[in-house]
């Protein structure tokens, strides 16, 4: 299942079709139509070994496609590889600098390798970077006393050294603690408010869900899903729960309505939400079933009511981005690129 993105090449910061990537007989990346829109915060989801490194490596230009075209802020890659990349700020595969250097001295020395830096600002765009990530007490701390999460913020402002139309972050919350994941959220939707396309490739779905507006899940090196997060959402089933004491009559009734509740199992989750129901005061048992597009939910609880079956709770579930992508992947969240 894919989602169409219906934009022009113009309102696209990243665009592919047909992008493949081959070693020796092996197809990493697969005819990959992506669509990222500019300014918007994109989750570029996919289990381990799904290809979403390689394809991130491709865009930056630091992998050659087998086949395919590639455009990146509307300018055609690698071809334009020398005035695409000024404008674009990336953390891929983990950071890497000088640990006896201070975090300060290797963004010094990181952009006085950028050609395009202006130099007499240098100073001051380093000490703002590092503000930004939050940073700016470790500024002259080497980097080999750096924690992870501090090495991953350093990355950041790394990208953030001059102005960019667009940023690709691999995995850009490994290593932080709770505090520091919010604040990276918080810079990621400031940038996108800035209007800076933001390229998150995250196996965190949770981070995803809280910061993106819209997404891409990778399947062994296929793109099986892509648009905003309502479109996706909205592709995975809805789902009605039904607290009731009277089981057999609420059976009856839903499959009446073309619902299928199944067998409520003295064990296992239906166990779990029996228990939750009576510590809630609501004594019961739980049964769930799928929401067909034509049944509407307060028809449901009307009929129920009409049937003199006892209602005690009821509640419509939606599907949520790691429903979908347990759905589309066959692997749970917390898996790594």
């Amino acid at each position: 299942m894919t989602t169409a993105v219906i934009a022009s090449p113009s309102e696209l910061a990243i665009k592919t079709d047909g992008l493949t990537k081959r070693f020796g007989r092996q197809t990493v990346v697969d005819d990959l139509a992506l669509s990222v829109p500019r300014g918007s915060v994109f989750g570029f989801l996919g289990p381990n070994g799904s290809g979403k490194t390689t394809t991130i490596r491709m865009l930056l230009g630091l992998a050659q496609a087998s086949a395919g075209d590639i455009s990146v802020l509307g300018e055609r890659m690698p071809q334009r590889l020398g005035g695409v990349l000024p404008r674009v700020g990336a953390l891929i595969e983990g950071p890497g600098f000088y640990p006896f250097l201070s975090g300060s001295a290797n963004l010094h020395r990181l952009d006085s390798a950028d050609g395009f830096a202006p130099r007499g600002t240098r100073s001051e765009r380093v000490a703002h970077a590092l503000d930004r990530v939050g940073l700016s007490h470790a500024a002259d701390k080497k980097v080999r006393a750096y924690s992870l999460g501090m090495k991953q913020r350093l990355g950041i402002a790394n990208a953030l050294l001059a102005p960019r139309d667009l940023i690709v972050l691999d995995e850009p919350t490994n290593g932080l603690d709770p505090q520091g994941t919010r604040e990276v959220r918080s810079l990621i939707r400031s940038l996108a408010d800035e209007g800076t396309t933001v390229f998150v490739s995250s196996h965190l779905l949770a981070e995803i869900e809280q910061m993106c507006t819209h997404a891409a899940v990778m399947r062994a090196g296929r793109l099986v899903a892509q648009g905003t997060l309502d479109e996706l959402r909205s592709a995975g089933a809805t789902r009605v729960s039904i607290t009731t004491p009277d089981v057999e009559a609420a059976t009856r009734v839903l499959l009446a309505l073309g619902l299928d509740p199944g067998l409520p199992d003295a064990t296992g989750p239906v166990a779990a939400s029996v228990a939750g129901a009576a510590s809630a005061g609501q004594p019961g048992t739980i049964l769930s079933a799928a929401l067909p597009e034509a049944v509407a939910p307060e028809d449901i609880v009307a009929k129920l009511v009409a049937d003199g079956v006892r209602v005690r709770g009821f509640s419509v579930d939606h599907a949520s981005l790691e429903d979908l992508f347990v759905a589309l992947t066959g692997e749970g969240f917390d898996v790594v690129q």
